[in-house]
Parts: C-alpha cells; structure tokens; sequence
C-alpha cells in the first residue's frame, strides 16, 4: 500500500491542514508521498523532510514567524505603492523566501527529503499544470504559491510560474498517477460549503471562483480508480469573515484554523478505525 498525503490550497485557511497532520501523524498515519499546491506545498514540504509528529513545532514555528505575517502584512499604502510601481502585485516575494530558507534550507534539493514530494504549479507560457519532483525545493515552492496580484510569478529558466491552485487547487490526480493507493485529502474547508445560485453581483464572481477551483477536484473523485481508498480530512469548519477580501492578512484566526482541524479530523479517523494501532499503515 502507497500512502498520500495531498495537501490542497487556500492560503490562511491552509492552517488546518497542520491540525489534520497532527491528528494522521499521532495516529501512526505516514506518507510515503506528499502532493501539494500553494500553500499546501508549503506545508507539504516541511511534512515530506520529517513525516514524524515533530514536524508539528516546525509547522507552528513557521506559520507563527516573523516571516509569515510579513509575507503579506505590509501596510496598505506600502502595498499600493509597490503595485503603482510593478503593475503586477502588491507583496514582495523576499519575506516569503526567507521563510522557506530558514524553515527547509535554502539549498535543499527534492533529493534530500525523507519522502518523495510533488509540487503543482501553473505555467504561464505553456498555460499549463506543471510538476516539480526534482531538483532546488524552495525555487518550486515559490513557483506554487505565487498567488496572481499578490505576489510576481516566479522565474524558473525561461519560463514563468504562478500559483498552483489555479490550474489544479487539490491534486489528487498527481498522487494517483505515481501510485498511490490510500489517499488523505488536507483541505482547507471550501469543498464543505455547498455552493446554491447566487443572488448578487459579488455572489456570483464568489460562485464562479469556486466553480473554477472546485471542478477538477470532483472530476478526480468521479474518476478515481478502482483500488483507491480516498479519505477527506475535515476542517473544523470556516470563521466569520472568510468570504471578505481581506481575510488572506487575517493571522490571528491561525490557531484557531489548527485546533478545529485537529479536533474534527481526530474524530474522523478514530469513527473509521483508520491509523497504526488500528490496522492501517
């Protein structure tokens, strides 16, 4: 049996996929290989160099640094002022860059992590998905987390990358294709919410966003293979505010995020008898 764990995206939200870590880890459930998008390649990556319960402190060590709030807690002048200059974004790369380095190293290779990691992100020449599995980690982390108007595509040889959550926003597929057989699904909570016909103008732009995000992620549950067992952590569910547009600055809600998830993916295993002291490895 291959184990996979496939971490989606979701910026802020991504928080509880450490309270889903901590409940698989504790539960003696370990991947023999990490998939991740945006900021679930973040958190991927940090689970794919320890898949060990230690990782937790690693994890909470990261999201609580300096560098976390910096990467998108510059004033909204600042902010302003740096997309009148770039026309293109309004944070710098550099806080989130640093974060990766000291987190992982800054010379750490695919190569070097205890299990295998996949990393989706987006071309934009080749308007395509794209899959880093080897080489320099923290240039491929950067590419997939590069959200659009929030931070520049990342420049990897002669092409350009973005977020991968635009192109595959939870790639159970990449997990698939490589073999695994027992799929553990960390998303952040939007799949939970049923989505009904909206009544506004700002109903529908939300309703549309998550049309785009959600269809690939049904298409890969519709046709997942035979033989695969397919397991959807729960979140906890959301917080008040997580419609605004301005709930991605909102670290505060971090603890918060860790601790529902935690509590309800504990739940979730334990009611399905998933986990090392109960047969599953």
């Amino acid at each position: 049996m291959t184990v996979a764990f496939v971490l989606g995206g979701g910026g802020v939200r991504g928080a509880v996929e450490i309270g889903m870590l901590r409940a698989l880890l504790e539960s003696g459930i370990r991947p023999d290989l990490v998939v991740g998008t945006s900021i679930g390649a973040i958190n991927g990556a940090l689970v794919a160099s320890e898949p060990t319960p230690a990782v937790i402190e690693r994890l909470l060590d990261a999201w609580t640094s300096p560098e976390a709030n910096a990467v998108y807690g510059d004033s909204l002048f600042a902010q302003f002022t740096r997309l009148v200059k770039t026309k293109t974004h309004l944070n710098s790369p550099a806080p989130l860059r640093h974060l990766l380095e000291r987190s992982l190293g800054a010379d750490t290779t695919f190569e070097d992590l205890a299990v295998r990691l996949r990393v989706v992100a987006a071309s934009i020449e080749r308007a395509a998905e794209h899959v880093f599995e080897s080489g320099p980690l923290i240039e491929a982390i950067l590419a997939s987390a590069s959200v659009p108007g929030l931070l520049p595509p990342t420049r990897i040889g002669d092409e350009h990358f973005i977020d991968g959550g635009i192109v595959n926003s939870i790639p159970i597929e990449q997990a698939v294709e490589v073999g695994a057989t027992t799929v553990y699904v960390l998303q952040v909570g939007r799949i939970e919410t049923p989505l009904v016909a909206p009544q506004s103008a700002v109903d529908t732009a939300r309703v549309a966003f998550e049309i785009a995000r959600r269809h690939r992620y049904a298409r890969d549950v519709a046709t997942l293979p035979e033989g695969v067992a397919l397991h959807v952590l729960p979140s906890g569910g959301g917080l008040d505010g997580d419609d605004s547009l301005m709930s991605y600055r909102r670290m505060d809600t971090v603890h918060r995020r860790i601790d529902a998830a935690y509590e309800a993916s504990r739940a979730f295993l334990a009611e399905r008898g998933l986990g090392a002291e109960r047969g599953d490895s």
